[in-house]
């Protein structure tokens, strides 16, 4: 079941993060991807390298374009379009990140390639959507989602002197689920009706899914998404608490009353179960800035791995609050495997995220991303192309 779309080909005439890593989520699971890119330029991704990394690897494009095939494709430069052309002929899907009025300009709109190929999903990842006065407005993660979503806004404190800070491929990634998930569903529609679709994905559609419930209630003016910070919470045993090293434990325990007295009991406070001002959730919730204070103040008696071995076998929901240096080392990670190590073509071996989604309890081994145009020769045999005609689209410099 790894391999759940083998024999499904997908064009990815796409850049940057967003729609790459779509397909490379495709990809773990046995899609062939064809990856264009410019013969000399390659997807501007690959100017970037991830801060402090101190080596050779681009662990952002290792990351999105891993386990794809690169070939070095100029639309603009003669017989370029017509290749790609010829590679729609042969494909499932086309995935794309250009916007509408390039595609328009180009030749590449959805109707004119699904005439061309009835059965191509043609599947769209964009900033605002296709339709309405900003459908071309140039956008990324940070503009679309971040702060055109209401993600900055609503994640920042009030009072604050700046924003929360937007973490690199936040809107990307989460927009990448949306639309691997719109291109496995044209699959099986397509599967069962012989029907083709064009599926749409936008950063600001997924910040609205992301901050579902607090635009769903934007609609009665007297919401307020940042009262959840300043309102004392009703129930003290749902929310986060500083140990004394300067560590945070978060406590989820919504059935407070079933888990009331285990916790006091891990706490070293069962004086606290009994307690006429906390005996149940109802009386908690009268008294909660004093069972507040109690519980801080416990917590600021030890640090935190003190706690977690004081918790570990209670039965409710709690964490530590980790740094990702700690998430990348969790055993729990690891006994998932959800890092995977991966060998680049130099040998050198680094871990990228996996596939969240698993099947059979099977993980699929992870495929370095290409070089720029590294399989364009092999891809244009596969086609058809006998090498002659390559040294002509060569010399024109479409490839």
């Amino acid at each position: 079941m790894t391999g759940i779309f083998s024999g499904i080909r997908i064009l990815e005439l796409a850049q940057w993060i967003f729609v790459p890593s779509t397909a490379a989520l495709l990809a773990d699971l046995g899609a062939d991807v064809l990856k264009i890119e410019h013969p000399t330029l390659g997807d501007p991704v690959r100017g970037l390298r991830t801060q402090g990394l101190g080596g050779s690897v681009n662990l952002t494009v290792e990351q999105n374009n891993r386990g794809k095939r690169s070939l070095g494709l100029d639309l603009k430069a003669p017989g370029g379009r017509d290749l790609l052309l010829r590679l729609v002929d042969h494909c499932d899907v086309l995935m794309t990140s250009f916007r509408p009025k390039a595609l328009d300009k180009l030749g590449l709109d959805a109707e004119t390639l699904r005439k061309r190929n009835p059965r191509l999903i043609y599947a769209r990842g964009h900033g605002l959507g296709v339709r309405g006065p900003e459908a071309n407005r140039a956008s990324y993660d940070m503009s679309a989602f971040w702060s055109r979503g209401g993600v900055a806004h609503t994640l920042t404190m009030p009072g604050a002197e700046r924003l929360v800070g937007q973490r690199p491929g936040f809107g990307d990634h989460t927009s990448a689920l949306n639309l691997a998930f719109g291109i496995a569903s044209a699959l099986f529609h397509r599967e069962r009706t012989g029907e083709s679709s064009v599926v749409d994905v936008s950063l600001l559609s997924t910040a609205m899914w992301v901050l579902s419930s607090d635009v769903a209630y934007a609609g009665n003016p007297e919401y307020d998404p940042h009262a959840l910070y300043s309102a004392t919470p009703t129930n003290p045993v749902t929310m986060t608490y500083r140990t004394r090293d300067g560590r945070h434990i978060a406590l989820v325990m919504l059935q407070a009353d079933r888990h009331w007295a285990e916790f006091c009991r891990c706490l070293s406070r069962a004086d606290l179960i009994d307690d006429p001002r906390f005996v149940d959730a109802e009386t908690r919730a009268r008294h909660a800035e004093l069972c507040i204070d109690e519980l801080r103040s416990t917590f600021e008696r030890h640090d935190l791995d003190h706690w977690l071995g004081q918790f570990e076998h209670l039965d409710a929901a709690w964490a530590p609050v980790q740094s990702v240096r700690e998430l990348h080392e969790d055993p729990q990670v690891r006994a998932n495997q959800y890092l995977r190590s991966v060998e680049g073509a130099d040998g050198t071996h680094y871990d990228l995220i996996g596939n969240p989604c698993q099947f059979d309890e099977q993980v699929p081994d992870l495929r370095p991303a290409p070089e720029a145009g590294a399989h364009t020769e092999e891809i244009l045999l596969e086609l058809g192309l006998d090498w002659d005609e390559i040294a002509k689209f060569r010399e024109s410099g479409a490839i």
